[in-house]
């Protein structure tokens, strides 16, 4: 197979890493990427420097060819340049590709990962445009027509009825999760809302599925037409019986109050939509307002492709908004996003745009403008009040690509000092944009509680009071208000004794907080005294911090990925000895358990991949393999963490431990580096605790062996689960087998702790089971000694082990194990 290698030469960085994680996925990492974006000037970030392509170059090159992919102006000045770097010999393997940039990458990579040589590779790059704009050409209806295309008779058709059990039918996110599985088939997909008697529609459009206005209770029949037709409706099925991941408690949302009116003293009364008091000067936002003129195009070819531009760098933009928001407000949250993403890939919204731009000779601008308005529309007409809200999502992206096309600049939202936030309306990018420390609350004259904007606002902890009188609008900046997001009033200028109430109960509120943070920080103790440790899984330096504020007793997992990804080389011994360090200090004297590098599956080292790219990665070179083949590599991580234990409790845990055979090579090379320590006069723990991670059938297996060369065992039941189940868990055809409270997963934890303890040493486990307090009476009645779980989910699972006895868990466990 060839290993073709692929550069991103861009000037916006955010913009190349983001076609770099889009390429990715389409090929599972197969194939080599380097990015080569953006220059080191924090005043104007754009920009290419030849040298950063030379290295990016360097960094993935192959004798089967590199294919070097860029956007306009110095981009392409700078490639050419990084080229004459290179020896002459390399020169001639190192192709310049004028390609479009987003769809020329995805092209590529799928081409190379097919074995294809650089030639083909460079014509599926160049015939990427062609191949979409035939492919959406194909259908020239407007987009209020959903009548199917047509289908090959002869193929098998399927149909299902399924009844919507989620708490709020197909929202966005459920929605988004449909359109994604139903488009990963090569059937095609058609829905009808039985019970609202609609028309059918694409199962393959996220605005079409959605406007479909399903509820809980509501009937749907799913049609799949195509030779996979029985695996697509399967796929589909398990989605509802699942709930789509959602649980169907009542949501956390205050009471809307639909009475809006201005009160006197200049007290303000709107929609409570996130609690909490905030008092702070005011600074109006007021969103650029781009008009849209409608002009005759001569060449609609060169149009439709400039807003298929627009489309791809919004898709970045809004794809690095999802990354910022995935760890500032939770993965469930940021959910969010992915739906609008989904919008932008909506192939009747895509379809409707080109077809505008082709028959009417007319700008990308108002073509985009007339199908985002004719979508909104259709969701305001919607009787349900709940869907009729996500026209905020429809908005919000259809604003993003105009911005783009008149190539205005990002709003700024970063404030220089602490206020409080007045607008007309805050869009949900706007809001998971927000510092919390600066944004003291939000006060605007629309929105609602149930808004995405309201959710994001809640889960930052941002008092919000939404649907306030205009008046506030000409407010000047520096204007004090106070404003009390529970009972939805806000005051300008407050009198003295309206600051003092607010005072008093700004102060019971956060002494109400601290208290509940107060019974996260105490130990986790079972009704009848067994004491659990609760541990934090953490991948950064900021992770420590919130995890200790969390309750944390300790880190059961610190994922060392964080310092080698995203770089175009390996971190220095005195780098990582740097964030050790910093992490140890933040945790005072509880235990630190540094995972050693665990790369390769899902985790890959463009700068450290040799050789060709591996069929199946998760069963290839990961994890301690990766280690052990690289062992100067693996000594410089060894010799950071041996230095950093001075004075800390700091233990070592090997990942994807398979043999004992791997155990002693590795102690081998930490005996060597111990050695080495030792005759340069460098201090260290000489009696650190080594673990591994059990997360092999084989490691289960031979458990008590391995209980014998190690201190402790950490389960990891991600991977376990995947293994045991023989799913790929980032497979959708086969992901539900993949569940880590199976039997099989379950018995293979029984059988590590058993083994642990038969051997005197501790074990915990640092999978997602372990922040499922649904699961957490299993994980007790099985006899695990400590949880490790992410930051924010400590509370709830010390509260959830206060409320369990060992002996109704031990009965729990018994009947789950079988």
């Amino acid at each position: 197979m060839a290993a073709i290698a692929i550069v991103i030469v861009s000037h916006s960085k955010q913009l190349a890493l983001g076609v770099r994680e889009l390429a990715a996925q389409m090929v599972q990492d197969q194939v080599p990427i380097a990015v080569a974006a953006g220059i080191e000037d924090p005043e104007n970030p754009l920009g290419t420097d030849p040298i950063q392509v030379y290295e990016a170059i360097a960094s993935v090159f192959s004798d089967d060819g590199v294919l070097v992919l860029m956007d306009l102006g110095s981009a392409l000045l700078s490639a050419e340049m990084a080229i004459e770097f290179l020896p002459e010999a390399q020169q001639e393997k190192v192709y310049l590709c004028e390609a479009p940039l987003v769809e020329g990458a995805i092209a590529a990579v799928v081409a190379a990962a097919a074995g294809r040589d650089i030639h083909q590779v460079m014509a599926e790059a160049r015939g990427a445009l062609l191949a979409k704009a035939t492919q959406l050409g194909v259908v020239t209806r407007p987009l209020s027509l959903v009548t199917p295309t047509t289908t090959n008779v002869e193929s098998p058709t399927r149909e299902i009825r399924v009844i919507v059990s989620n708490r709020l039918g197909l929202h966005a996110r459920p929605a988004a999760q449909f359109v994604t599985t139903a488009a990963r088939f090569q059937s095609q997909i058609l829905v009808q809302n039985l019970t609202r008697n609609t028309e059918l529609v694409r199962g393959d459009s996220i605005n079409q599925v959605t406007t479909l206005g399903v509820r809980q209770g509501h009937e749907l029949v799913i049609t799949a037409i195509g030779a996979d037709a029985d695996e697509a409706l399967a796929a589909l099925q398990g989605l509802f019986a699942n709930n789509f991941g959602e649980d169907n408690v009542t949501l956390n949302s205050p009471p809307v109050h639909n009475e809006v009116t201005p009160t006197t003293h200049g007290e303000l009364s709107g929609i409570a939509a996130s609690a909490g008091v905030a008092i702070a000067p005011v600074v109006r936002y007021q969103p650029t307002h781009i008009t849209i003129t409608e002009y005759h195009v001569d060449d609609p070819d060169a149009e439709w492709q400039r807003l298929q531009a627009a489309i791809n760098t919004a898709r970045q933009e809004i794809q690095a908004v999802f990354s910022q928001a995935s760890l500032q407000i939770g993965d469930a949250e940021a959910a969010i996003f992915d739906a609008q993403l989904l919008f932008l890939e909506d192939p009747v919204l895509l379809e409707a745009a080109h077809q505008r731009i082709l028959d009417n000779h007319i700008n990308a601008e108002a073509a985009w403008q007339a199908v985002v308005d004719e979508v909104a529309t259709s969701y305001r007409a919607l009787e349900d009040s709940y869907l009729q809200e996500r026209v905020d999502d429809v908005v919000d992206v259809g604003r993003r690509v105009l911005r783009l096309l008149a190539g205005n600049a990002a709003a700024n939202l970063h404030l220089e000092s602490p206020a409080i936030l007045v607008a007309t309306d805050l869009t949900p990018s706007d809001t998971a944009g927000l510092d919390p420390t600066k944004v003291l609350g939000i006060c605007t004259t629309s929105g609602s509680a149930t808004s995405h904007s309201a959710i994001i606002a809640r889960t930052l902890g941002i008092p919000a009071v939404l649907g306030v009188d205009a008046q506030v609008l000409h407010l000047a900046d520096g204007t004090l208000m106070a404003l009390d997001g529970e009972s939805g009033r806000a005051w300008v200028e407050p009198e003295s004794h309206i600051l003092d109430l607010l005072a008093a109960k700004q102060e019971a509120w956060q002494t109400a907080q601290q208290e509940a943070r107060a019974t996260a920080h105490q130990p986790a103790i079972t009704r009848d005294g067994r004491q659990v440790s609760v541990f934090a899984n953490i991948g950064s330096i900021n992770d420590v911090q919130v995890a200790v504020a969390s309750g944390a007793e300790g880190v059961g997992l610190l994922r060392t990925e964080f310092l080698y990804l995203d770089r175009t080389s390996a971190p220095t011994e005195e780098e990582q000895l740097e964030v050790y360090q910093a992490i140890a200090q933040v945790l005072d004297n509880r235990p630190l358990i540094i995972r050693t590098l665990d790369v390769g599956g899902d985790k890959p080292l463009p700068y450290l991949r040799v050789g060709l790219p591996e069929a199946n990665p998760f069963l290839g070179s990961r994890g301690i393999r990766f280690c052990l083949d690289r062992p100067e590599l693996f000594k410089t991580q060894l010799r950071a963490i041996l230095r950093a234990s001075v004075g800390h409790q700091i233990k070592i845990m090997l990942p994807m431990i398979a043999t004992v055979t791997e155990v002693r090579a590795a102690k081998v090379i930490l005996g060597e580096v111990q050695a080495e320590l030792n005759q340069a006069g460098i201090a260290f723990d000489a009696a650190m605790k080594v673990g591994i991670m059990v997360e092999v059938p084989s490691a289960v297996a031979i458990a008590d062996r391995l209980a014998a060369e190690v201190d402790f065992f950490s389960i990891g039941t991600n991977d376990l689960s995947q293994y045991v189940m023989a799913s790929d868990r980032t497979n959708p055809r086969v992901a539900n087998l993949v569940d880590a409270l199976h039997p099989a997963v379950l018995r293979m934890v029984q059988q590590t702790i058993q083994a642990a303890h038969a051997a005197g040493i501790s074990v915990g486990l640092c999978g997602e089971l372990a922040a499922d307090t649904l699961a957490t009476p299993i994980l007790l009645g099985l006899g695990l000694d400590e949880l490790s779980v992410n930051p924010q989910s400590i509370p709830g699972v010390k509260q959830a082990i206060a409320r369990l006895s060992i002996v109704e868990s031990e009965a729990i466990a018994a009947s789950a194990l079988q």
